[in-house]
């Protein structure tokens, strides 16, 4: 249902003194999507497992502290998969692409030369 004329003009003065009184708050909002802070999750996530990961090792004389390192290690690790299912396809590809222009698709490429490597001749 299209906002009426009165409701888009209030709209629009409601976004009007929000930027005059604070731009940074509007720059960050239109800057920040759900695809960036499910990857900014994630990139925080494998540092905690990762962290965790040498707390386990560094600790497995001390049978308590091992047994916390591998807490933080599965709650990094459920965070990471939370993460990656609201990522998504689509936000795979939205982050590749505003990445570097989509640099980091073109390194890895989109999979059809795999395909067609290992695709069958049933003609054979």
């Amino acid at each position: 249902m299209p906002l009426s004329e009165e409701e888009q003009r209030i709209l629009s003065e409601i976004e009007a003194n929000l930027t005059a009184t604070d731009p940074a708050l509007v720059q960050q909002v239109s800057e920040t999507t759900l695809y960036r802070h499910a990857a900014r999750m994630i990139r925080w996530a494998v540092v905690g497992f990762v962290a965790g990961l040498v707390l386990l090792v560094l600790t497995l004389s001390t049978t308590w502290l091992a047994i916390v390192g591998f807490l933080v290690m599965l709650g990094c690790s459920l965070v990471m998969e939370r993460n990656a299912r609201k990522l998504g396809r689509a936000g795979m590809q939205s982050l590749t692409s505003s990445l570097r222009g989509g640099s980091l698709t073109r390194f890895l490429g989109d999979g059809a030369h795999w395909r067609d490597k290992f695709r069958r001749d049933d003609n054979a």
